[in-house]
């Protein structure tokens, strides 16, 4: 059976051939070598073919959890807009679940969340489509509570988002309850006066008056408070009665798909009192539309965490295979936890190696990193031939390329070109066959066009180069397509998981 050293170069993608690109500017010469001698191509490694929204750039996280699970793995915001399209938001069970107890039980539906977007927290299209769903249930009591932005919009648009749910409501069902900014209710460190102004607004409807939600943001405005830190405006009808207050066995909904800022709210609502602070949990039909926190006790979340089943490091257990996994500290996580698809623990056979990364205040000071250590200590466990698999990863190309101090990358670009062939070398002296490639893009596009640093990563394609000598051929593809590709090498049969492709055509 082949074994297999898979080399993932951090932050190494496929960039201009001018000054912008590092890697261009610093010279590749080994590598180019080995291009010369072995079939290549490249591979998408951002937005819809990485699971991220259209035009996203990748990450490390998201890179390797592709890599190692043969698959597209859907992000959160893009497993839900999906739902939402193409209408499987409907069959959803928790969703049904949700809207029958209302149904049935004549109790209110209320929509919280941050209206606005920003794209970081929460969609308007998710809230559109549960209002479009109340509609068809026929329900009649449904309030939103309006969380404005600021931050990750412009701090006086929130208006304009406000008139839009409007317009949708009117369309469908249901009424604006309340307005507050994010800076209150979406707290995330423990600042419980905060979280209590937006507490008080939805369970007591304390807060200004306005028959009108786009009217109280208007004034706002016009006292120059903007839309991250508006005061709590309670939505009222012609008699000043508040329009929807959150009662007791109500079902609730918040729709922010991140979790972070939807933890202190979610908490005094369902989890714990706080008589200190006058907050006391009430009984709900909670639900949340992510998994917010897992101590969190008694609530329904309506797209759980996807389970990654049958990872490359997985299938290579189950064989009785040896594996290895090897990087320093800054990307020690990336080739284990996310590789082996979001688990901690090793898999039988699996050993890993953790080499600690330099203790400097930026890495532009050290550009060579631990990499020297890494590529020994690789190069040792390739000579046992005791590893059927084996997992490395060079930090350097992202890492440095994040300080944005050119020469620096330019010089961790140097240490990792020859490096990478001195490791591939000893591979294939001891019978390994060897696939170089990267999780994203970053020391190759180190300029900005203003001739400013830019220090995040790339939209770039990444590098796929197959040193084996029985291969003809390879396919541009996506980073999904690496395990199956990996698999095929070994001739071990691809589970129906991994919808990837192998890339190769073998001599």
């Amino acid at each position: 059976m082949k074994k297999v050293l898979l080399m993932i170069l951090d932050g190494w993608g496929e960039g201009k051939h001018n000054r912008t690109n590092a890697i261009y500017t610093a010279g590749q010469p080994h590598i180019d070598r080995l291009r010369q001698l072995y079939p290549h191509s490249t591979l998408s490694a951002c937005g819809e073919d990485v699971g991220l929204p259209e035009g996203q750039m990748g990450n490390s996280e998201v890179g390797h959890l592709n890599i190692g699970a043969g698959r597209i793995v859907y992000q959160d915001l893009v497993k839900i807009n999906r739902a939402c399209r193409d209408g499987s938001i409907r069959e959803n069970k928790e969703v049904q679940a949700v809207f029958q107890y209302v149904k049935h039980s004549g109790k209110a539906l209320h929509l919280m969340g941050l209206v606005s977007d920003g794209g970081v927290h929460s969609s308007m299209e998710h809230l559109f489509t549960f209002l479009d769903i109340a509609k068809e249930y026929d329900l009649s009591k449904v309030y939103v509570h309006c969380l404005m932005d600021g931050r990750d919009t412009d701090p006086r648009s929130g208006k304009g988002f406000v008139e839009q749910l409007q317009a949708h409501l009117e369309q469908t069902t249901g009424k604006i309850a309340s307005v507050i900014g994010r800076y209150y209710t979406m707290d995330r460190d423990k600042r419980w006066d905060r979280v209590k102004e937006g507490y008080d607004l939805i369970v007591h409807a304390t807060g200004t008056p306005f028959r009108n939600a786009a009217e109280g943001i208007a004034e706002s405005y016009r006292r120059g408070i903007t839309d991250e830190f508006i005061k709590p405006i309670v939505c009222v009808d012609e008699s000043g009665i508040p329009v929807g207050t959150l009662e007791q066995n109500d079902a609730l909904i918040f729709f922010n798909f991140r979790n972070d800022r939807a933890r202190e709210i979610t908490h005094v609502l369902t989890q714990e009192n706080m008589p200190e602070y006058g907050m006391y949990t009430i009984p709900l039909y909670y639900c949340c539309l992510t998994p917010y926190d897992d101590t969190f006790r008694g609530l329904h979340v309506l797209f759980d965490k996807e389970k990654v089943e049958n990872t490359l490091g997985r299938i290579i257990s189950d064989r009785g295979l040896h594996q290895l996994r090897i990087a320093e500290t800054e990307k020690y996580a990336h080739v284990t936890f996310f590789f082996s698809g979001g688990r901690e623990e090793t898999f039988p056979l699996e050993n890993r190696i953790l080499v600690p990364s330099p203790k400097v205040a930026t890495y532009d000071l050290k550009p060579e990193m631990s990499a020297p250590q890494v590529a020994e200590k690789a190069k040792e466990a390739l000579r046992e031939q005791k590893y059927h698999l084996v997992v490395l990863n060079f930090a350097n190309g992202d890492m440095v390329g994040h300080t944005g101090v050119y020469e620096a990358i330019c010089q961790a670009v140097k240490v990792i070109d020859r490096l990478a062939f001195e490791v591939t070398e000893t591979a294939v002296e001891n019978g390994y066959s060897v696939l170089i490639t990267a999780d994203h893009g970053n020391a190759d596009n180190a300029i900005n066009p203003d001739g400013s640093p830019n220090t995040s990563h790339s939209l770039n394609r990444v590098p796929f180069t197959v040193v084996d000598n029985g291969v003809a051929s390879v396919k541009d593809g996506i980073l999904a397509d690496i395990a199956p590709t990996i698999l095929d090498l070994m001739e071990i049969p691809l589970p129906k998981e991994m919808t990837g492709k192998s890339l190769i055509q073998k001599m």
